[in-house]
C-alpha cells in the first residue's frame, strides 16, 4: 500500500478546506467515508492519495421522509436505509436495491454517499499489472476494448473508456429523479443524479461533476405517485454479493390495467446509471401484456454498442426491463 497522511478533522468546514477530490484517479488527497470500497483500492495500489481526509462523523446520517418526499443523509448507512419503514412503505424500489447489492456486512458499514462514488468493477481498472486503463492513468488506453469485456457496459461508452457503473441503488435513484445536495467550501448547490455523473469521453478519470472539496452531503427524492408500485430487477451470476451483469428499475403510476406514467432506469449496461426517457414514454398507455411492453423496451437498445463479449446484454437488458415493469405493475 502506497504511504499516505491520514486527516481527522474536527468539523466539516476544516475538512472542506483541505479540498480533496472524489471520483478521480489523478487526486492528491481524497475524502474517505465507510471506507468499504477505499481500503480495496488502496491495498490493491489502484489509488494512491498522499492524504486521506476522514468524514467520519462530520456528516448527517438522518432519514426523513415528509410530504416532499424523502432526504438521505450522505452518512446513513445502506442497512440503515433499506430497513427504514418509511422507506420500505413508500420507496419499495430503493430498498430492494439495496438489499440487492454487497453483504449484511458491507450494508452494515458502508455510506450511502459512498456508495454512489464507489469505483467501477472493471477488471482492467481494479488490476494494476494492466497498463492499459484511462480511468486510472490517463491516456493509457482501454484494455477492455478487444479484451474480456462481458461485464462491460454496452450505453456511453467511447473509444477511452467502457466501464459499467457498480452502483445498484444509484439506478434506482436516477429512475426515481433524485438529486444530491453538494457541499464545498464555497457553499452548498444540488445536481439531479442524472446530470452528476460525467460520460467517459473526453476524460474517463473524471466520474462525476464534484469540484475539489465537494462531498455529498444528502440525497433527496422527491414525493411522486410512481415510488410506491415499483421493483427493482438484478440479473447476476450468483445471489449473494455480486454485481449486476444487468439490472432494471421501474417505478409505475397505473390507471387501471394501464401505465399512466413509468420511471425507468438500468444498471449494469452503462457507463453511469442509465435513464431511459424514450422507454418512459412509449409504456405511457401501455397495458401490461409483455407483448405490449416489448416494442417499448427495445426502445432502450437503439444507442447500444457491444464488444464482443458483453453483445448479449442488449438483449438480456430488454428482457429485464419488461419483467421489471411486470412485477411492478402487479403489486398492488
Amino acid at each position: 500500500m502506497h504511504p499516505f497522511t491520514l486527516e481527522r478533522p474536527r468539523d466539516l468546514s476544516t475538512a472542506l478546506a483541505l479540498r480533496a477530490q472524489a471520483g478521480r484517479s489523478d487526486a492528491p488527497a481524497e475524502y474517505i467515508a465507510g471506507g468499504t470500497d477505499m481500503v480495496q483500492l488502496l491495498q490493491e495500489n489502484v489509488r494512491r492519495p498522499e492524504r486521506l481526509v476522514s468524514l467520519a462523523g462530520l456528516l448527517d446520517n438522518r432519514i426523513d421522509v415528509g410530504q416532499q418526499g424523502l432526504r438521505i443523509g450522505a452518512a446513513a448507512t445502506m442497512a440503515e436505509v433499506a430497513a427504514h419503514p418509511a422507506v420500505v412503505e413508500q420507496f419499495l424500489l430503493i430498498s430492494e436495491a439495496l438489499l440487492n447489492s454487497a453483504s449484511p456486512q458491507v450494508r452494515n458499514q458502508a455510506t450511502m454517499g459512498g456508495n454512489l462514488l464507489q469505483r467501477t468493477r472493471c477488471p482492467y481498472f481494479r488490476d494494476v499489472g494492466y497498463s492499459a486503463c484511462n480511468k486510472r492513468a490517463p491516456g493509457s488506453g482501454c484494455a477492455a476494448i478487444g479484451g474480456e469485456n462481458r461485464w462491460h457496459a454496452v450505453l456511453g461508452t467511447s473509444e477511452n473508456c467502457i466501464a459499467a457503473n457498480a452502483s445498484d441503488v444509484a439506478v434506482a435513484l436516477v429512475a426515481l429523479d433524485a438529486a444530491v445536495e453538494l457541499r464545498g467550501d464555497t457553499g452548498q448547490r444540488t445536481v439531479p443524479l442524472t446530470e452528476f455523473y460525467r460520460l467517459p469521453d473526453p476524460t474517463p478519470h473524471i466520474e462525476t461533476v464534484l469540484e475539489p472539496g465537494e462531498v455529498i452531503a444528502a440525497i433527496t427524492v422527491p414525493a411522486n405517485p410512481t415510488t410506491r408500485r415499483s421493483h427493482y430487477l438484478k440479473v447476476r451470476n450468483r445471489a449473494s454479493f455480486e454485481f449486476a451483469v444487468v439490472s432494471a428499475a421501474a417505478a409505475l403510476e397505473m390507471d387501471g390495467a394501464r401505465i399512466r406514467q413509468a420511471r425507468i432506469a438500468l444498471g449494469g449496461v452503462g457507463t453511469k446509471p442509465w435513464r431511459v426517457p424514450r422507454v418512459e414514454a412509449a409504456l405511457a398507455g401501455a397495458s401490461l401484456d409483455p407483448a405490449a411492453l416489448r416494442p417499448a423496451a427495445a426502445l432502450a437498445a437503439q444507442d447500444a454498442q457491444g464488444h464482443g463479449h458483453n453483445d448479449f446484454k442488449i438483449e438480456l437488458m430488454q428482457r429485464a426491463l419488461v419483467r421489471a415493469v411486470e412485477i411492478a405493475g402487479a403489486r398492488p
